[in-house]
């Protein structure tokens, strides 16, 4: 006689194995929420509270934490609700279709904005004048602006079913669902995001050539020293002419030797800021290739299964390998913060100058800064 079992019954053991796979989900979305929503919170308000930090690359790390924020704050608590129901959208087709929408948008929005930041950072090496003097608030917030536009454009088709966001079971949140190429158009979508960061690699690459090209040795020049109202500067002076420079006695252009010297204002109060701002910059965007590096690291898992579904027909991903990806994407969100104090010493300076009582001991603070 046939075995007349309930086919909905299952094993104990997948029982308990599914529980454990749930709190392990919810535990690690829970952790990487709270460090996403920690770290850009104190990183934003680090920037906004500090003066110094006004300028054109925090500007974009500003941005790039609020978008951060909201994926954490909106995106991830419907991802633990689902993990909680038992992998089930327990709400609406709109707002599935609303929530896959911003996962999709945030990600393009990371996507181009990493470009035009390599894009700036190769201007403040190759161009820097042009950049100093191009590159203000509102360029900031043009570019910022274009940033939300595009990735909105690429994000918004799918709304009305050119592809579909839908409650994906196995990835367990509202996403853009990629089927074979046949059934729908989604290819076009990830051949974007793909070209987006490898062409954002291809302007650090021309960067660092850059770079490198500049700082070969070339042959000793014999070159006189100049002399402007007597004060003679060039390879030949003696370097009376920085001195009564930055006493305030220099008259006519800044000398050469003092291109890089700057002061911060006519205030008696204040002293004069050392820039170095060539290694600023370099320092700068050692940060942010870094943040586009795991930016890639972290989603090429998933991006790679995007494109087994598009491309091949019928194919059955593993489990384990799908969910690690998902969740790496999901991690994402957490490590901006933390590759930026790691990476930029001008930060670390300046959260401790302005939240000194998460530290035991507070640096002092010296009369002048090389930054």
């Amino acid at each position: 006689m046939a075995n007349t079992s309930d086919p909905g019954e299952s094993n104990p053991s997948l029982q308990n194995y599914a529980i454990t796979a749930s709190a392990v989900k919810l535990a690690s979305l829970g952790l990487i929420t709270c460090t996403s929503l920690l770290g850009n919170i104190v990183l934003s308000l680090l920037v906004l509270k500090d003066r110094t930090l006004h300028k054109a690359p925090y500007y974009f790390l500003l941005d790039l934490c609020a978008a951060d924020i909201i994926r954490s704050a909106v995106c991830f608590p419907f991802v633990m609700i689902s993990i909680d129901h038992g992998s089930v959208w327990s709400y609406s087709i709109l707002s599935c279709k609303i929530v896959a929408f911003l996962a999709v948008l945030f990600c393009f929005h990371i996507a181009f904005l990493l470009f035009c930041v390599s894009v700036t950072r190769y201007m403040a090496i190759a161009h820097h004048r042009f950049y100093s003097k191009r590159m203000t608030l509102w360029t900031c917030v043009a570019v910022i602006c274009m940033v939300w536009t595009l990735s909105v454009a690429m994000a918004f088709p799918p709304v009305f079913d050119v592809g579909t966001y839908k409650f994906i079971r196995e990835e367990e949140q509202c996403i853009f669902e990629h089927r074979y190429v046949k059934a729908n158009d989604t290819l076009g979508f990830m051949l974007m995001l793909a070209v987006i960061v490898g062409t954002t690699h291809v302007v650090y690459i021309k960067m660092l050539c850059f770079v490198y090209d500049h700082r070969k040795m070339k042959p000793a020049q014999l070159v006189p020293a100049i002399s402007q109202n007597w004060t003679f500067h060039g390879p030949g002076a003696t370097g009376q002419a920085a001195a009564n420079w930055i006493a305030g006695f220099g008259r006519g252009p800044t000398p050469p030797t003092l291109v890089g010297i700057r002061q911060a204002s006519h205030n008696a109060n204040r002293r004069l800021l050392v820039l170095d701002e060539f290694k600023m910059e370099k320092r700068i965007g050692k940060m942010y290739y870094m943040i586009t590096l795991v930016f890639l690291l972290l989603w090429a898992p998933y991006i790679v299964s995007c494109y087994i579904r598009v491309f091949v027909k019928g194919n059955a991903i593993p489990q384990v390998y799908l969910t690690a990806a998902v969740w790496l994407t999901f991690a994402q969100a957490g490590a901006n913060p933390i590759i930026c104090f790691i990476f930029n010493k001008e930060l670390r300076m300046r959260f401790r100058a302005c939240f000194p009582c998460c530290l035991t001991t507070q640096t002092p603070m010296e009369p002048y800064c090389v930054i």
